[in-house]
């Protein structure tokens, strides 16, 4: 029977790598919560709608495949203690959010009710 892999250990009593991926985790969650609901716009507001769900769904899958490098970067960080901050990351989530809310705002506003 193969062992589970143990996670790698990193002695920060804080267990910030664990919160920071807990944090990656509800954003993830979100996203999809997002796509749930622009899923419902669809029947109101047309094809278009398909965008958003595709944005939220490409941003929370971008998100959860890279969640196991940011944390065993962490964890080397700590290790090592040099941990620099992982701006790329942020900042593509935070304009993808961005984004979404700009489409939304124009679905909302622009695009015309179906019927």
């Amino acid at each position: 029977m193969a062992s589970r892999r143990e996670a790698p250990w990193h002695g920060d009593a804080g267990l910030q790598p664990e919160r920071t991926d807990l944090a990656w985790s509800r954003t993830t969650l979100s996203m999809v919560i997002a796509a749930a609901v622009f899923l419902r716009w669809l029947p109101h507001h047309g094809w278009f709608v398909g965008t958003l769900v595709g944005a939220a769904v490409v941003t929370a899958l971008a998100i959860n495949l890279t969640q196991k490098h940011r944390f065993h970067r962490a964890v080397r960080g700590i290790k090592h203690e040099t941990m620099d901050p992982h701006i790329g990351s942020t900042a593509a989530v935070a304009a993808s959010v961005v984004v979404l809310a700009l489409l939304g705002i124009y679905t909302v506003l622009f695009l015309p009710l179906q019927p």
